[in-house]
């Protein structure tokens, strides 16, 4: 892996984006943004699932109402997440929210423009140019004919101007496309046009399964090579899905050492034990633990403790029983249905 763009540091609510502050992982609500109780509700089960920074759209004035419940609510940043209206904007900020997700030119003049860039500015709060391919301007698209990497990265460097024009860098980017080889090409682009911290995401991924899958390409693609600073998993799902799959994305490329890793065999015709269905327990029973390990779940004791060998913990399945083994040496020999309790003990002591 290359080493990491030297992005500008950027502070939002508690925490930093870019520079050497650790890749964050984000989410969206998706709770109608009138529902100042559901929103709570779902805010409070994100910042549970370990999400550190969530965002809220805010279409209209009484929306502003759910920031201030969600800055009374939770610990976490929130991000207003705004079109069109800069009013909605500067009442966001009124209410105390830590980031503005805009598009600096759908705000209308630049009065309003720097507006908005005044405001964010003398409370200390960044702005989240957000860039997709449904949003580039007519001109930039008449200009390349399609919304192409080139144009979505022109796009955003228009906007980073404008907010440059009024003296405000407090800038994070996000340049996003449904297509991931479009989505990848434009971040490279931008990460050698400037320094400003990147926000990763694939638009629109789709759902649980291929959003996963796209948003694993796209954003881990990046990461290797050095480029992003934090990162959404956008799915049609749950958003505390999104945030499970923003770790395991971070884990996967040893960027993340906050919580466990789990490796597991694909079974085989030796497997006589229900491998599948304790692979998925151990994964979901691992979410609440913090510890920088790997646990090893595999199929059989002909090669399970040889093969994860370097596994801190693990099991390996046999006849309606399994071996409790660490760092490939074998503890013992436990039932089926205590496997799992006993896997967790041994974690626990670790």
């Amino acid at each position: 892996m290359t080493e990491r763009r030297n992005s500008k540091k950027v502070k939002v609510g508690n925490i930093y984006i870019g520079g050497d502050s650790r890749i964050s992982v984000q989410s969206m609500l998706n709770v109608p943004s009138r529902d100042s109780e559901g929103n709570v509700k779902q805010a409070l089960s994100l910042e549970k699932a370990g999400c550190e920074i969530i965002r809220l759209a805010v279409p209209d004035m009484e929306s502003v109402n759910t920031v201030r419940a969600l800055k009374e609510a939770v610990s976490i940043p929130v991000v207003a997440d705004i079109h069109f209206d800069y009013k909605l904007a500067l009442a966001s900020l009124e209410a105390g929210v830590d980031k503005i997700r805009i598009n600096p030119g759908n705000i209308g003049k630049d009065e309003n423009v720097k507006a908005v860039a005044d405001a964010c500015k003398s409370r200390g709060v960044p702005i989240r140019i957000g860039v997709n391919s449904g949003s580039v301007e007519k001109e930039i698209l008449a200009k390349y004919g399609a919304p192409t990497p080139e144009a979505m990265a022109e796009s955003a460097m228009y906007h980073v101007r404008l907010l440059e024009k009024f003296d405000f860098d407090d800038i994070v980017i996000s340049i996003k496309s449904s297509n991931v080889i479009n989505m990848i090409e434009a971040y490279e682009r931008v990460a050698e046009m400037c320094d400003y911290p990147l926000h990763l995401g694939v638009t629109e991924a789709g759902t649980q399964r291929m959003g996963l899958i796209k948003s694993s390409v796209g954003i881990g693609s990046l990461l290797t090579k050095g480029i992003g600073d934090t990162i959404r998993v956008s799915l049609t799902a749950d958003p505390t899905e999104e945030v499970y799959a923003g770790f395991d994305i971070l884990k996967s490329i040893g960027l993340d050492n906050s919580t466990p890793r789990l490796v597991s065999c694909p079974t085989c015709g030796r497997t006589k034990i229900d491998l599948i269905g304790l692979a998925n327990e151990v994964e979901e029973r691992l979410r609440s633990v913090k510890k920088n390990i790997t646990v090893a779940v595999m199929g059989c004791v002909v090669n399970g403790p040889g093969e994860a060998r370097e596994a801190d913990i693990g099991i390996a399945g046999g006849d309606k029983s399994g071996l409790i083994f660490k760092k490939g040496e074998i503890l013992r020999k436990v039932p089926e249905d205590k496997i799992i309790d006993e896997l967790m003990k041994e974690i626990e002591l670790l």
